[in-house]
């Protein structure tokens, strides 16, 4: 079954919750965490991972946090899928050659255009359309 990561979940909820918020208010990761039950540990894991990206940025204190730096509309999910994840597909093999069935695999090609549709999708949804 196809579905996104927790790390992803995660993510999104977090950048939701920082959209959400006023725009000169920061997000603590125990305040995400315990309004939406995220492990705090593994959230705080996706938010200096996010930083490190220049999605959000960090700032350190008694009254640090997390702020949305980047401009949403302009990133797509495709490319937070892959900075956070990796390459997305639906199988190895779109990706890497070294699969032992590539010359006789009978699915192969229609399951590349689903594939590439799906990236399609994600490239044209941008992270705003999830966060408003």
């Amino acid at each position: 079954m196809l579905k996104i990561t927790r790390k992803v979940e995660y993510a999104l909820i977090a950048l939701r919750h920082m959209q959400q918020a006023s725009e000169h208010s920061v997000s603590s990761t125990t305040e995400i965490a315990t309004q939406y039950g995220i492990p705090q540990h593994l959230l705080a894991k996706i938010l200096q991972q996010m930083a490190r990206d220049n999605l959000i940025q960090a700032l350190k204190g008694p009254a640090g946090g997390y702020k949305i730096k980047a401009d949403l509309d302009k990133i797509s999910l495709k490319d937070f899928f892959e900075k956070l994840e990796g390459p997305l597909g639906l199988m190895d093999c779109y990706f890497n050659t070294d699969c032992l069935q590539m010359k006789s695999c009978n699915i192969l090609t229609p399951l590349q255009r689903i594939n590439q549709n799906m990236r399609d999708m994600f490239s044209k949804t941008t992270l705003m359309e999830i966060t408003q």
